[in-house]
């Protein structure tokens, strides 16, 4: 079996490495604008799943995993940032309070085709202009939903997290290799007497 994880995210390979997980990337390259009036459960899935299709039509005989992960606040959408003061905006917003991640998953593969959403309820501590000026100078939230990386420099802004931190990182490892399990895709050690 060949595994072959469709994202460029060295956050989500490290989580399938840490795992014990042998794979390969391959880059999707799709359209992630929401369409209107889409739920962001559905939005999170759909765009997963455009990037599994994407890869598997060239490697169709791979299992394909396809992610995406969103930042919801008050029933928006929080994407990638345009531009630094669009980072800060977006702090703002979640400073003080919780907010929800949802990692779509769509696995595409020669036992069929599973796809999941997975969600973490994460709480920020209060920041200060200061502390969001700090971070936005690192350049770490330019490439983050919601502007931030759990696993980063905004790991002392959090103080709770309510569900799984992988599914925040980018990736539901432990709900995903459940899904592997069932459609007999996860590679697992022999026992030995």
């Amino acid at each position: 079996m060949r595994l072959l994880l469709a994202s460029a995210s060295p956050r989500r390979a490290d989580l399938l490495r840490a795992a014990g997980l042998t794979f390969d990337t391959a880059v999707a390259d799709v359209d992630e604008t929401r369409q209107p009036g889409e739920a962001p459960a559905d939005y999170a899935t759909r765009v997963a799943h455009a990037k599994a299709e994407a890869v598997h039509r060239l490697h169709p005989e791979a299992t394909v995993i396809g992610a995406d992960t969103i930042v919801v606040v008050d029933g928006d959408v929080l994407g990638k940032p345009a531009e630094a003061a669009d980072a800060a905006r977006m702090l703002r917003r979640l400073s003080g309070r919780a907010h929800e991640v949802l990692t779509g998953v769509s696995i595409i593969g020669p036992h069929g085709t599973r796809r999941f959403v997975d969600g973490a309820r994460v709480w920020f501590r209060p920041l200060s202009e200061d502390d969001i000026a700090w971070y936005v100078a690192t350049g770490e939230p330019m490439d983050k939903a919601g502007a931030y990386a759990v696993q980063g420099g905004a790991s002392r802004f959090v103080s709770r997290i309510e569900g799984a931190c992988a599914t925040v990182v980018g990736l539901p490892i432990c709900r995903l290799c459940e899904v592997l399990s069932e459609l007999g895709e996860l590679p697992v050690a022999s026992e030995t007497a």
